[in-house]
């Protein structure tokens, strides 16, 4: 098109005047972590005694919005996220963020029939020599899918956002509403450096993933000491939610060679300027994390985290108790859809205790959950839960075989406990 330029003119305000955009009852997709347009997102902020009714959906914010700190905002601006993260929880007590625990593959289905999406707000980099305005690496995940369902696009151009490479990744300038400018640096997911205790636990899943293998690699620092050890594969590919850092290291040493297929990026800097070069193939999460499409790709290894399992298998991933700690995400999707692979093996990685604020060692393998804890995935679907003790294989197996695998990969101080309990309950002869 090429009088884009004048339509770009033609459509830019000011931050505040693209807030002004939004009125009293809708619905707006603001895209999640370093995607979401931060300046745009206060200045909606501002004008909440003008509002009613209005509800935002995004997800593990990466910045102190205003709407997370108050109770002001309840009834007026309301937050709403499909995965609980840092600033979330910090300000979960303000009583302004409702977290929805659902499918990473089903959460266009909720933005439609739930939410009723009519608005999308989006980071968005400098157009192209065609008027088309980039996404940047969170952003193909969703917001592709919510322009669909939007009346109103109203998107923040700023230059640090990355150019990438995918599908549903981008917007032309005529298919937005308005466009406002502010340059910011994206924020990084600072995440922990992997313990002894998660190489140890890296140290038995690597040896289970092939040479050839297609890897999908979850959130965390546990998960990230899995992705560093595979140094040593070769020909590794990519199906994944999100594209991490370990990932971006293993193709720098040509370990990772094949096809790079992922939701998102999440991470460093580093990472954003690494997906902008295009060699990663960016896909709407509908597709990525369909379990039926995972299921096409043979030798796919998915390695994520849960916090706690119980003798049966049942894998509590995002709560502790009744207390949200993180959300449903995509876990469920691939460890589904890794089962169903040629080759498939999908890996549930946990310390096998956990150390309360008061010094209090629990251990993670429990006979029962506490009440309130969450069934992330089901025992059904498992495949290996692995410690640094060891790999329990539980996929389908009977709950007595399950029982004394998961004690076998138990900590010590806690198996002869755990076996008691197990007869006591019912789940293993005496």
């Amino acid at each position: 098109m090429e009088n884009w330029k004048e339509i770009y003119k033609s459509k830019v305000v000011s931050v505040k005047e693209a807030a002004a955009m939004i009125a009293s009852g809708d619905r707006i997709w603001c895209s999640p972590c370093e995607g979401a347009p931060f300046q745009l997102m206060e200045a909606l902020a501002d004008r909440k005694d003008e509002l009613q009714d209005v509800h935002v959906i995004s997800a593990l914010a990466l910045y102190p919005f205003k709407l997370l700190q108050s109770p002001e905002y309840i009834g007026r601006i309301n937050y709403h996220t499909i995965f609980y993260g840092g600033y979330e929880r910090a300000f979960k007590k303000a009583g302004n963020v409702s977290v929805n625990s659902v499918h990473f593959s089903k959460v266009h289905i909720a933005l439609k029939s739930f939410y009723r999406l009519n608005t999308l707000m989006a980071d968005v980099s400098l157009p192209d020599e065609d008027g088309y305005l980039y996404y940047g690496p969170i952003g193909a995940a969703w917001n592709g899918t919510a322009a669909e369902m939007s009346e109103k696009i109203i998107v923040q151009v700023n230059k640090h956002q990355p150019r990438v490479n995918g599908m549903e990744h981008r917007v032309h300038v005529s298919k937005v509403s308005c466009i406002c400018e502010h340059d910011h640096l994206l924020p990084a997911l600072k995440q922990d450096a992997p313990t002894d205790i998660d190489n140890k636990i890296a140290d038995f899943v690597v040896p289970q993933i092939p040479d050839g293998a297609t890897i999908q690699i979850g959130l965390g620092a546990l998960s990230d000491a899995v992705g560093f050890k595979l140094h040593q594969k070769k020909n590794l590919s990519v199906h994944t939610e999100m594209f991490t850092d370990s990932m971006m290291e293993l193709v720098r040493k040509g370990v990772i060679n094949g096809k790079m297929v992922a939701g998102f990026g999440l991470g460093s800097e580093e990472l954003y300027n690494f997906i902008g070069e295009g060699k990663v193939e960016l896909t709407p999460i509908r597709i990525v994390n369909d379990p039926r499409t995972v299921a096409k790709v043979d030798k796919i290894m998915s390695v994520n985290v849960t916090l706690m399992v119980d003798l049966t298998g049942q894998a509590c991933s995002e709560s502790l108790g009744f207390v949200q700690y993180s959300s449903t995400g995509g876990q469920a999707d691939f460890v589904r859809g890794a089962a169903l692979s040629k080759g498939g093996k999908s890996f549930l990685c946990v310390p096998s205790t956990v150390t309360s604020k008061d010094g209090k060692v629990t251990s993670t393998i429990t006979s029962v959950f506490p009440p309130g804890a969450v069934v992330t995935t089901t025992r059904s679907d498992i495949m290996y839960v692995v410690t640094e003790y060891g790999i329990a294989d539980l996929f389908c197996k009977p709950i007595r075989e399950r029982v004394k695998a998961l004690i076998a990969i138990a900590h010590p101080d806690f198996r002869e406990q755990l076996g008691k309990e197990a007869v006591e309950l019912g789940l293993t002869g005496t």
